[in-house]
């Protein structure tokens, strides 16, 4: 139950809701044995009066109205309960998601590069949805259950105190006992339909988003032979669940057949000492109502074995410490935005070799330095570093003259410009997928920054308007690369970093975006990231990296000179 402890502490903020909910649904339970209660009495009251004298003087227009009192309470009731209590859990959920998503922001790309995709958005979603649970099936039903158990016994001890006890006392057993018992079913069964409900959903997103590769490498039929079997296994749970589920509500009933012949044998000489009399029929429509209070908590704890799954799985990301902490205060800097590694070392968790190895960089602001070396040389990783999603183990880093861990996260956001090598594309309009940008720019900003990467002609038909698909699947790689470029051009920070901006564009694309940096990126300080050695005689600086080390480092033409590594490679163009 301790997993559920980070959720419980959301429950302060919808008290109200939630507090409101279960008195509608205790108001609503007591209408409702209120009405078979006084039914069963006054039908049988109203035979014994027609059959004497008393069939003058009987009350009939009172309980009447009692009866249809309680009838409308209790529809009345049953749509607050459900309106007040849903509506309650939905923002519940909401601030869950939130919160959810709160924690796992600052985990990418730590923590969270060994979490799937699928897994994770079947979390976000289908696990949160789990915590529901907690308070409909039961936080409400247990609360609401123990307070009519009590309340019940109050009123009946009002007629006969041996009577209503008896009634409370069994009622309050089947309510301890019967969740232990149904939890204990369950559980195991529970953490299994969870975990085989997210296999199937991640299995299935595998089917879909690589169907055309699965296709054509003939492997596509082995991918859905996969989805059927793990949803041959859900089935299997879903049919055991349903299972403890009928034999949970059909004890119940058995249950209830069982005290209601107690309490018929124990009333048969009469109710509170008088001789028997209609109120037989009030204590034995009573034990008969009485099992509403129980019918929730039935099979309802067979959940919370789902529930506490979903619930260990979401701490898995909740209760994680990101790998990069960062402070909450900006730092004081000055305005020469300098890049500057002091033998900087990294190596990724679980790696048996540094990805980077003792890196000593400066990068005067204003400046452009060129990385180059080749696939796996340690590149990417270095722009990682600059944009601190992950912390050098040894060394530093230093952004204008400041350690680059004194930066708050949005103080380096908003400092640095970054084009990566996947450039990733929302399922939204051009237009949303370059404001992110620069939210306040106009659409003739917008419009301008993709004419000036070759992209005018999206906004042809539909202008800014147009919609770009999942993923971006109108658009060639190349143009996902300008669109990229295009949202440095507006984000405008001091700081260009750029990994293979260049890389899928034709030959006279890549001459335009070349010329495109000199004259857009005059003054800012860049580090441009390619394995091509092509264009690189207008930076400051190259740098050449092999295994992780700075082998050479120097202008274009300095390189070329010593005719060492540098020279080899270029001689192989």
């Amino acid at each position: 139950m301790r997993d559920l402890l980070p959720y419980l502490k959301l429950y302060k903020k919808h008290w109200f809701g939630l507090s409101l909910g279960m008195v509608l649904a205790f108001c609503t339970l007591f209408a409702s044995i209120g009405l078979l209660t006084l039914s069963g009495w006054f039908i049988s009251a109203s035979a014994v009066a027609g059959l004497t004298i008393a069939r003058e003087t009987f009350n009939y227009m009172l309980p009447g109205a009692g009866v249809r009192g309680a009838a409308m309470a209790r529809t009345a009731g049953r749509w607050g309960e459900r309106v007040v209590s849903h509506n309650a859990t939905f923002k519940l959920l909401t601030d869950l998601r939130i919160f959810f998503f709160k924690k796992l922001a600052p985990l990418i790309p730590g923590k969270a590069v060994n979490i799937r995709d699928a897994d994770m958005l079947n979390r976000l979603v289908a696990d949160v949805d789990a915590m529901d649970h907690v308070y409909l099936r039961l936080i409400s039903p247990m609360v609401v259950g123990a307070f009519g158990i009590l309340c019940l016994t109050a009123v009946l001890c009002w007629f006969d105190a041996d009577l209503g006890l008896t009634l409370g006392a069994v009622l309050m057993l089947l309510l301890l006992i019967w969740p232990t018992v149904f939890y204990r079913l369950g559980k195991k069964n529970g953490e299994a339909l969870t975990l085989n409900k997210a296999e199937l959903r991640i299995k299935t997103l595998d089917w879909l988003q690589g169907y055309s590769e699965l296709t054509l490498f003939g492997a596509e039929s082995r991918y859905r032979n996969a989805i059927l079997s793990a949803q041959d296994e859900l089935i299997k749970n879903q049919f055991i669940h349903a299972k403890i589920s009928g034999l949970a509500q059909g004890l119940l009933i058995l249950a209830n057949g069982w005290l209601l012949i107690l309490m018929l044998w124990l009333a048969a000489d009469g109710v509170g000492g008088n001789q028997p009399d209609p109120l037989i029929a009030l204590m034995a429509f009573a034990t008969m109502a009485s099992f509403e209070l129980l019918m929730p908590i039935a099979g309802a704890f067979q959940y919370l074995g789902q529930t506490l799954t979903s619930a260990k799985r979401l701490n898995e990301v909740i209760l994680a410490k990101p790998d990069v902490i960062f402070p909450q205060e900006d730092t004081a800097h000055s305005d020469a935005y300098s890049i500057k590694l002091n033998q900087a070392s990294f190596s990724y968790p679980g790696a048996s070799q540094m990805a980077l190895r003792e890196i000593d960089l400066d990068v005067p602001a204003g400046q452009k330095l060129a990385v180059v070396g080749q696939t796996g040389s340690g590149k990417s990783t270095l722009l990682q570093l600059i944009t601190r999603y992950w912390d050098v183990q040894k060394g530093s880093i230093e952004l204008a003259g400041e350690n680059i861990q004194s930066w708050s996260e949005a103080q380096l956001r908003q400092s640095t410009s970054v084009v990566s090598q996947k450039v990733d594309i929302l399922n939204g309009t051009l237009r949303d997928n370059l404001s992110m940008a620069k939210p306040d720019a106009t659409d003739e900003e917008l419009t301008a920054a993709l004419v000036n990467v070759d992209l005018g002609h999206l906004t042809e038909e539909t202008g800014l308007d147009a919609w770009l698909g999942e993923g971006g699947r109108q658009l060639s790689g190349g143009e996902k690369r300008r669109v990229g470029i295009a949202r440095a051009l507006l984000h405008d920070a001091p700081i260009l970093l750029l990994d293979e901006p260049t890389e899928g564009l034709d030959k006279k694309t890549e001459q335009q975006i070349m010329a495109l940096f000199e004259t857009q990126f005059i003054g800012k300080t860049v580090v441009f990231i390619t394995h091509r050695l092509v264009s690189l005689e207008s930076f400051d600086q190259v740098c050449l990296l092999e295994d992780g080390e700075v082998l050479e480092l120097g202008h274009h033409d300095e390189l070329l000179s010593r005719k060492g590594r540098y020279f080899e490679l270029h001689q192989t163009l």
